[in-house]
């Protein structure tokens, strides 16, 4: 029987609104798909101002969406505990993002006590092909 998530897609959108409001705003464009134990879907709204040259989604908002990934991944199957800070984010740009919504799929392939290590798949919206696929490591306080 699967474990279910600790943390619902409603309580950590209030939780984390509230603690990084800089991020989970209404106009960021950042919002919180699914949550499971060991794994999160969050999508990340296209936004022209995001763009880089060529019309591609800047490689740093590619990024952010891996590191929210994972951190929702990881409140949602351990609870509150906003303290949880990346130690580590290793991404691999696959193919240049059209000018639309992307989504991030996250599972943890690790979560100890004291770590927890995700992989992130990138893509665009409705498309199949993986955008960006990124690996990240997150050291957890004592909870």
């Amino acid at each position: 029987m699967e474990k279910a998530a600790v943390l619902t897609v409603e309580k950590l959108t209030e939780l984390l609104g509230r603690e990084f409001s800089e991020a989970f705003h209404p106009d960021g464009g950042l919002s919180i798909l699914q949550v499971r134990y060991g794994g999160a879907r969050v999508r990340q709204e296209y936004q022209k101002n995001a763009t880089r040259p060529g019309g591609t989604l800047s490689g740093p908002v590619i990024m952010q969406l891996a590191d929210v990934t994972a951190y929702v991944a990881i409140l949602a199957s351990i609870g509150w505990v906003p303290l949880a800070v990346t130690t580590s984010l290793n991404i691999n740009f696959l193919k240049k993002p059209p000018p639309r919504a992307l989504i991030g799929e996250g599972r943890l392939i690790k979560l100890g006590k004291r770590l927890a290590v995700a992989e992130i798949d990138i893509r665009s919206e409705a498309e199949p092909d993986l955008v960006a696929h990124a690996t990240s490591t997150y050291s957890i306080p004592p909870w």
